[in-house]
């Protein structure tokens, strides 16, 4: 499994503004698809370094981390690392690969999850107490 580092989390915040923007409930049910569907791929991909709960592992940082928030890391910054990797930086997991094999749908999907858990959850203290 590719693992996935801190540009990961920054790429995943864009969504949750888009899905949030919708005005009838077929936006609505879309949403709650794409972050089933996200669940999932998330367990997939990402899982391994950032945790099933998205706090994170000795591979990897958490996504519920405020470095991480929309307004930090927007959903565009996830894109990117999943599709390009990204230096190490804020974190000292070292450098994080592409994740391979996710399309753009998949990687919507995933950024979505993330969004809806941070929504959910909220954000933990950066740095880490």
């Amino acid at each position: 499994m590719a693992r996935i580092g801190p540009a990961v989390a920054v790429a995943l915040a864009a969504v949750a503004a888009v899905t949030g923007c919708g005005g009838d409930d077929s936006d609505s049910d879309t949403a709650a698809d794409d972050s089933s569907n996200g669940g999932e791929l998330y367990a997939q991909n990402c899982a391994v370094c950032h945790g099933d709960d998205l706090r994170g592992t000795a591979e990897g940082p958490s996504h519920l981390s405020m470095v991480y928030e929309p307004g930090h890391h927007p959903d565009e910054s996830f894109r990117s690392a999943i599709a390009n990797g990204s230096q190490q930086h804020h974190w000292t997991f070292g450098d994080m690969p592409p994740v391979e094999g996710l399309d753009d749908d998949q990687v919507d999907a995933i950024i979505a999850y993330i969004r809806d858990v941070q929504e959910r959850e909220g954000f933990e203290p950066y740095p880490p107490e």
